[in-house]
């Protein structure tokens, strides 16, 4: 499993891209959050409807499926970014420089080439639900209320495209550090020991102390 990561930062054009798309991807991952947050009030408004009511929210189970998509896989470009995505280290932990970076460049190419097989599935599984002269737009529907299907299946392939870019910068960053012989490349999560861990949670206690 993968330990905390930074990213470092400098003003060449690779770093330059990756804060570009680091922003985002924040913004991905916030309307991530936001979904789960409105799920969480949806659930207290059914629950309270059938305790008091005996009338829980009609189709709760409808607009979970439809948030499940955004809460579960929109923010997965900005997990990538940050290294939290689960991993072996064993063997990779025990690398350093050129051998490391080479090792993380051929693991992350790997994952593009899935990536960009999951988007082109991911797209034709969501036009083969989109069709504008349905209404809604849709040629299927949920089953209790009938929430249109596309905009929940329209949100993986978006995000996954937006995974292929971060999968491209990383690359790039690994192949300059590999080239360069680097011990701290820029752009690419780079794990951190225990001790690094708990002097970066020490300076962010301390800055909110002060």
């Amino acid at each position: 499993m993968a330990g905390s990561a930074t990213v470092l930062s400098d003003d060449t054009l690779l770093s330059r891209l990756d804060r570009r798309l680091a922003q985002v991807e924040w913004g991905m991952a916030f309307v991530s959050g936001i979904g789960a947050f409105a799920l969480m009030v949806l659930a207290v408004i059914s629950v309270s409807g059938r305790n008091f009511f005996n009338e829980p929210l009609r189709g709760y189970v409808d607009w979970i499926q439809a948030a499940m998509p955004l809460i579960a896989i929109f923010g997965i470009s900005y997990v990538q970014r940050e290294g939290g995505h689960i991993r072996m280290d064993i063997l990779v932990g025990r690398l350093k420089g050129r051998p490391l970076w080479l090792a993380e460049f051929l693991t992350t190419l790997a994952v593009l080439i899935l990536m960009v097989l999951l988007v082109w599935g991911t797209w034709a599984h969501f036009d083969r639900s989109f069709d504008m002269s349905k209404p809604n737009w849709s040629r299927d529907s949920s089953i209790d209320v009938g929430l249109p299907i596309w905009p929940a299946k329209l949100v993986v392939p978006v995000a996954f495209s937006v995974m292929c870019l971060r999968l491209v910068l990383q690359l790039w960053g690994y192949a300059r550090g590999f080239m360069t012989g680097a011990e701290r490349p820029v752009a690419v999560p780079l794990v951190q020991t225990v001790a690094e861990q708990a002097a970066a949670e020490a300076a962010h206690i301390q800055g909110h102390d002060d």
